[in-house]
């Protein structure tokens, strides 16, 4: 029989987990002589959006996208130009979604699940991300953190899809490859789907929340997603 506790509303995160944001290498390969300083980029980004929410202060993803450059740069001990700062821009607005997301996306529409996004990101000016991906036409909505002032994994964010979609957060499931965002939508009363993609992985510690689902491709997780819905 259909498992109907299974949400049918997908949250999905957006950057890194739709959007590829390996594309970003060759500016950092230029700046610092490393592609992998996307990484250490990427990592302060999240951890000072996160440290702005505990402190109760708000600035738009983008803005702490650049200081986060910036402040990289200083610690590397290498100059940032207004060039660089266009061409993060330019790029972080054109990332393509990885090659898995449409033949998920596809499976999880016909199967019949509503969707929507969830971004730190902020709104963006016509063509947005999602649309230069070429795949905004599979989501019902696109919710991003601006409007509650704080970055996911705050409860607010994901309360903030549940009350727009008139639903409970128990009606919604949270796709992301970041565990800190499954581990907010789990402690929101959201079930939670792990994407394992490259520099993501699990944690095993004392209360971390386990993932409902977890697969290492999208394809796998949405067959995972229709079968626990279809009760299969």
């Amino acid at each position: 029989m259909p498992d109907k506790a299974f949400p049918s509303i997908i949250v999905f995160d957006v950057n890194e987990t739709l959007l590829d944001i390996t594309t970003l290498e060759p500016l950092f390969d230029r700046i610092f002589g490393d592609p992998g300083v996307l990484r250490e980029w990427f990592a302060q980004l999240v951890l000072y959006s996160q440290a702005m929410t505990l402190a109760q202060l708000y600035t738009p993803f983008g803005e702490l996208g650049i200081g986060a450059l910036k402040m990289t740069a200083s610690i590397h001990g290498v100059g940032i130009s207004d060039e660089d700062v266009a061409e993060l821009k330019e790029r972080m607005s054109s990332m393509p979604a990885h090659q898995d997301v449409v033949p998920a996306l596809t499976r999880l529409q016909n199967a019949g699940f509503r969707m929507v996004t969830l971004t730190n990101s902020a709104s963006a000016a016509t063509p947005t991300p999602l649309e230069q991906a070429g795949i905004s036409h599979f989501f019902e909505k696109n919710f991003n953190v601006s409007t509650v002032g704080k970055f996911k994994p705050a409860p607010e964010t994901y309360h903030l899809v549940a009350t727009e979609l008139s639903v409970e957060t128990s009606d919604l499931c949270l796709l992301a490859c970041h565990l800190w965002d499954t581990i907010g939508a789990q402690a929101a009363g959201c079930q939670g789907a792990f994407l394992a993609r490259p520099y993501n992985a699990p944690l095993s510690a004392p209360n971390v929340p386990i993932p409902d689902l977890c697969a290492s491709d999208l394809i796998t997780l949405a067959d995972e997603i229709i079968r626990r819905r279809q009760g299969s």
